[in-house]
């Protein structure tokens, strides 16, 4: 019933079920290894709510999760529960020039965040080694910094404002 109320939500394309394709979520770059019991893919913050509402409900743990390339195991699901992955949350919203702000989905690729502002003669300095495939939200997550960080900064210096989902769905 759980996994059938999941899918009305996102679709069944996005609820992954069997033990091969929950095994590529256990992990992330530290190779430590937890599987979780079920992979949902949000494609909105609408829907990310109602997971997290669900999960609250049925005390399920939920692990969010970008392209799991951190080095910290913060998405790894060490109590099993749903591995929550953002990655088809990858829109830039807006590109603001005048006020040098971006508004992003969580799955949007650092590269191309990067390769976007270029386009338009600006600069996002956070520059993580896993760039070309790392997320905003999991940078954000994890504070990633890379070798401009040394003069420029983390991740969290360049974060204005988040609207955030609580563990019990509400959206702030």
């Amino acid at each position: 019933m759980f996994l059938r109320r999941l899918s009305s939500v996102v679709g069944p394309d996005n609820v992954l079920s069997s033990e091969e394709e929950r095994y590529c979520y256990g992990y992330d770059g530290t190779h430590r290894f937890h599987m979780p019991d079920v992979v949902v893919k949000p494609q909105d913050a609408e829907q990310a709510a109602y997971i997290l509402k669900l999960a609250n409900y049925n005390r399920f743990p939920v692990y969010p999760r970008g392209a799991g390339t951190g080095l910290s195991g913060g998405s790894i699901p060490i109590n099993g529960g749903i591995a929550m992955v953002f990655t088809g949350m990858n829109k830039i919203l807006e590109i603001d020039t005048e006020n040098q702000i971006a508004v992003v989905e969580p799955g949007v690729v650092t590269a191309h965040l990067h390769a976007e502002v270029e386009k338009l003669g600006l600069f996002y300095p956070p520059d993580p080694a896993s760039l070309d495939v790392s997320t905003i939200g999991g940078n954000i997550a994890e504070c990633a910094g890379g070798p401009r960080a040394v003069k420029y900064g983390v991740t969290r210096d360049y974060v204005l404002g988040l609207e955030v989902i609580t563990p019990t769905g509400e959206v702030i």
